[in-house]
């Protein structure tokens, strides 16, 4: 085993030159690496979007833990700016060096793919969290939710803040967005099907612009006297209705709850405007994503459906269809645990 060692650093276009010298594209073809893995090459570079992301440096020290425990040697590196070919270069300095695993959140799903072929023909296992590529251009994807799983925790929240009966109303983002109202239909569903004394008497547009959602909120309370709740799967959103709440008449009677950030929420919660919101834990998804990567260099998955491995205190997981780890159900944050957390 190698001793844990951890090193962040920034890397240099010159070294990614030299690799390109010594590599061929080949494209997103998913022909990179197979076989039995590397026989203990634990060394394990991070490669979030972009450093200096509160969300993303929680997300590394949950890798650099899981690292840690199974005597791997940790990296972190990175570009200053979440651009879409900004990682092309650490990815083959990487490879170039050498390492083991590559986790990466992409900021692009195809942009980095030739530079991510390079590096698995060179024997690096992939896994991507948080953001995926393409799925011939890695070995894994750890996702950190499922669709149904985000529409739940939401749903399942603002029925036991207001005791399971009452109006309630969901703040969104802007009117196309593709994940909000996959998260919408699916809420509309669960509270048809599953909370029968819910009524759900509108659905309003934020935009993803504070102001906007700041007024939107005072436009619900103004319009429905008796409403109990709102949701609001997004962080703008959920953030604004909370800036409205906590100064007026409302705080404490309409109960409040979404998707959000512990950084952003943290005084609504202590303040007790928020009761507890949603969204998932980054360091465990690090975390299984470190163990994940240790998994195919050992070669105990191949990343095929229907692979198992151990992940340390987050337990067993299984490979899914398109070579895809699921973490779990959402995080809950409440005043139990928010302290815990920088994002």
């Amino acid at each position: 085993m190698f001793a844990f060692t951890r090193k962040t650093r920034v890397g240099t276009a010159a070294a990614a030159l030299a690799l390109a010298v010594t590599l061929v594209a080949t494209g997103c073809s998913g022909g990179g690496s197979t076989g039995e893995g590397d026989g203990g090459n634990l060394s394990i570079t991070f490669l979030p979007k972009n450093l200096g992301n509160p969300y993303f440096e929680t997300s590394n020290q949950g890798g650099e833990e899981a690292i840690a425990e199974f005597g791997g040697t940790f990296e972190q590196v990175g570009p200053s700016e979440a651009t879409p070919t900004s990682q092309v270069q650490y990815i083959q300095t990487a490879a170039q060096q050498g390492v083991g695993g590559l986790a990466i959140s992409a900021n692009d799903p195809s942009a980095i793919c030739d530079a991510l072929d390079e590096a698995r023909s060179a024997g690096v296992k992939v896994v991507t969290f948080d953001s995926d590529t393409d799925a011939a251009c890695r070995d894994l994807f750890i996702n950190q939710a499922t669709a149904e799983g985000i529409a739940k925790v939401q749903v399942d929240l603002v029925s036991e803040q207001i005791g399971g009966a009452g109006q309630v109303a969901i703040l969104s983002a802007a009117a196309n967005a593709t994940n909000q109202n996959t998260w919408i239909e699916l809420m509309k569903e669960d509270f048809a099907a599953n909370h029968p004394n819910i009524e759900l008497v509108d659905v309003v547009y934020g935009d993803d612009d504070d102001q906007t959602s700041f007024d939107r909120t005072a436009a619900l309370l103004q319009t429905y006297p008796n409403l109990k709740g709102i949701v609001s799967p997004t962080t703008v959103g959920i953030a604004a209705a909370a800036r409205y709440l906590s100064t007026s008449e409302y705080k404490g009677k309409v109960a409040l709850t979404g998707l959000g950030t512990p950084n952003q929420l943290r005084e609504y919660v202590q303040d007790g405007t928020i009761t507890s919101f949603a969204l998932w834990n980054p360091a465990d998804l690090g975390y299984l994503a470190a163990y994940a990567t240790k998994a195919l260099i050992d070669g105990d998955i191949k990343g095929a459906e229907g692979d198992s491995f151990e992940a340390g205190k987050l337990g067993s997981f299984t490979v899914g269809a398109d070579s895809t780890v699921l973490l779990g159900d959402p995080y809950v944050f409440d005043s139990s645990n928010i302290a815990d957390f920088n994002f």
